[in-house]
């Protein structure tokens, strides 16, 4: 395998680890809160409503968090280019050698 194939394979495998991170991400938001969401509606009395500011309160700001997590991925590739990352990290090389 010559070095650039090298590169690209690491590339495309750090890629694919944050890709995979973010769908365990939200696997996890999606069951965690599911389940507390189900555990608050079992618990309430008959006469009030699930609809409550306090019940999503969770899923609201995990769901921030999600987002940013979402955005971190997508945004570099969708904005940058798909070589962006490989670019710079030549032009970075390149700067070594000049050294």
């Amino acid at each position: 395998m010559t070095p650039e194939d090298q590169f690209a394979y690491e590339a495309a495998q750090e890629r694919v680890k944050k890709i995979k991170g973010l769908y365990t991400h939200t696997f996890v938001y999606a069951i965690v809160n599911a389940l507390i969401i189900f555990s608050i509606a079992r618990e309430l009395p008959d006469n009030e409503t699930l609809f409550q500011p306090g019940v999503f309160s969770t899923a609201f700001f995990w769901g921030i968090g999600l987002l940013g997590h979402a955005l971190s991925v997508i945004i570099p590739e969708f904005i940058l280019g798909k070589d962006w990352e490989e670019r710079k990290i030549q032009q970075y090389m390149e700067e070594e050698k000049k050294k």
